[in-house]
């Protein structure tokens, strides 16, 4: 193989193009790399050889083999075949290693910086304040507001209610509600609005919430960052964007921007509703606080 091979190129098709050249010692060490790829991308030639058996340059062989310059470019490739691979997301393994991967030499904390501003970018040009106006506008209306989430939504989902109460608005987080969550939707109206943050995906349970919330009449909001057909329906709103590419920092900076975007908004229409309660909040806390005469 002349050419250094595409590094979005799927390691195993790279592997059955050149399979006539490969030796014993090839065979062992593919079977080390292949077993734990995460591992091995990380590791060097003398590290791989070591584990597979082989002498310390049978993995600068295969390398070359294979069509590259050297070991390291194959460990390039491999740490790129992490970032661009389809099941990054679902493995946490593979989202670490392939964020570390990216990181380089740069250091983590510039890659994670410059990977926060990226995907903040790409949100400045893919919602648009006629969305969030929208959430807005549906949450003023809402008898009663129930969030949930799914993975780091979760925790956006408590926080997201907190300040809607501290807002003046009637809302409660279903996150520790375990079954009890069914119990909550089932007993909502079409006045009310069920608010979730997903990522990586709906969980079935959170899935069959929108579904009761649309049997019982009630608006769903969704913010999420994988789109899924079963979340669209004629009662479903939905605000869905990039947290980050594969190998890059998941950011809990998009949604949580949004999320305050919108309840700003929602103080700019309410007519003056979050600045008496945020006021009225501030007198009982400073009360509560307050040392005994």
């Amino acid at each position: 193989m002349n050419e250094i091979p595409n590094l979005s190129s799927d390691i195993a098709q790279l592997i059955t193009q050149n399979f006539a050249k490969l030796t014993d010692a090839d065979t062992r060490l593919l079977k080390v790399l292949t077993s734990d790829p995460i591992r091995g991308a990380f590791e060097n030639s003398t590290e791989v050889s070591s584990r597979a058996g082989v002498h310390p340059a049978s993995a600068v062989r295969l390398a070359r083999r294979l069509g590259f310059k050297g070991y390291p470019e194959f460990r390039t490739f491999m740490q790129n075949s992490l970032m661009e691979g389809q099941s990054e997301f679902a493995d946490p393994n593979a989202r670490i290693a392939a964020r570390i991967a990216r990181a380089g030499d740069g250091g983590l904390l510039s890659s994670l910086i410059d990977s926060e501003i990226s995907a903040l970018e790409h949100l400045r040009d893919n919602v648009t304040d006629a969305q969030i106006r929208t959430f807005a506008t549906t949450l003023l209306k809402a008898q009663r507001i129930f969030t949930s989430g799914t993975s780091h939504g979760t925790a956006l989902a408590k926080l997201i209610a907190m300040r809607l109460r501290r807002s003046g608005f009637d809302a409660v987080d279903l996150g520790n509600a375990g079954q009890q969550q069914v119990e909550w939707v089932y007993s909502m109206t079409e006045r009310d609005v069920l608010f979730l943050s997903c990522f990586r995906g709906t969980a079935p349970q959170l899935a069959h919430l929108t579904t009761l919330a649309s049997e019982r009449g009630a608006a769903c909001l969704l913010l999420t960052d994988v789109q899924e057909d079963h979340l669209i329906a004629p009662q479903n709103t939905q605000i869905c964007v990039s947290r980050g590419g594969a190998g890059e920092s998941q950011s809990l900076v998009v949604p949580m921007t949004i999320a305050n975007t919108i309840i700003l908004d929602l103080a700019s229409i309410d007519g003056g509703k979050t600045m008496r309660a945020l006021n009225a909040f501030k007198r009982v806390r400073e009360a509560h606080n307050r040392p005994p005469a």
